[in-house]
């Protein structure tokens, strides 16, 4: 992985891209975009003639499938894994060439979740028809795709793993998206590492706390780790929230998490 200065491909409305930026080349990947029954676009990686691999699932930030996510599904290839990131928001609007964040919320709050939990089901059973392994598969989200990440893994208890970052827990109940992690809690019987800003104001620490209480309520194999001065965003290394340090401590707990599960 290399640093470099701003590249094509990111979301108009996050803004300027920072110094950080991670660069994951394709080399010695198979990458690219697939199509889902659906119909919806996938970007996927998995090194390069990779046969039986675990999966990981990446559910995308409300920016959309633009190049921060495709390089963490380029990251974890590198890894071992068949990665895959589902677009769940493109068919209601293309959130890369949104204006502004508003006009990005907009589009988020028109995908119902049910159809999302089926575009993952998709991208699995996509992974599976390139050899990959289903029994070993986990699913970590960002931002808006840590909620689903939380909702997924109340979706398919058969997942062995599943790691949220900074996913909302809670917020509007409406018709498309009825329920929230918090609503879940004590459904969740799959192995979940949530990872967290204590700097973050749109997920109160209180609300956090509420979450841990109702997992231990229900005995959900759960955890959550939260960093105390870090702010929503805080693994985003294109963006001014980014924290190296505690970026590289999360992504080495969630590592360690897949591995405890099976998943690597």
């Amino acid at each position: 992985m290399t640093q470099g200065s701003r590249e094509e491909g990111f979301a108009a409305a996050a803004g300027a891209i920072s110094a950080h930026v991670v660069h994951t080349s394709a080399e010695g990947l198979e990458a690219g975009l697939a199509t889902l029954p659906s119909g919806s676009p996938a970007y996927y990686a998995l090194p390069e003639g990779g046969r039986d691999l675990p999966v990981v699932l990446v559910a995308q930030e409300i920016f959309g499938l633009h190049e921060h996510i495709r390089d963490i599904v380029r990251r974890l290839a590198k890894l071992g894994y068949f990665s895959v990131a589902p677009d769940y928001l493109i068919r209601y609007g293309d959130p890369m060439a949104a204006p502004d964040v508003d006009a990005i919320r907009a589009i988020v709050a028109r995908a119902p979740d049910p159809e999302t939990m089926a575009f993952f089901d998709e991208a699995l059973a996509f992974a599976e028809s390139r050899d990959a392994d289903p029994k070993r598969a986990a699913i970590t989200g960002f931002c808006w795709g840590g909620r689903i990440a939380w909702l997924y893994a109340a979706h398919r208890p058969e997942l062995a793993a599943c790691v949220p970052w900074y996913g909302r827990l809670d917020g509007p109940h409406t018709p498309e998206q009825p329920r929230w992690p918090i609503d879940v809690a004590g459904e969740i019987k799959v192995p979940t590492l949530g990872l967290y800003g204590g700097a973050d104001p749109s997920i109160p620490l209180d609300l956090v706390q509420q979450m841990m209480q109702r997992l231990a309520e229900a005995g959900a194999p759960a955890d959550i780790m939260v960093y105390d001065d870090a702010p929503h965003g805080f693994f985003a290394d294109y963006r001014a929230s980014y924290r190296e340090q505690e970026a590289k401590d999360a992504w080495g707990r969630m590592l360690a998490w897949f591995r405890a599960y099976g998943v690597g």
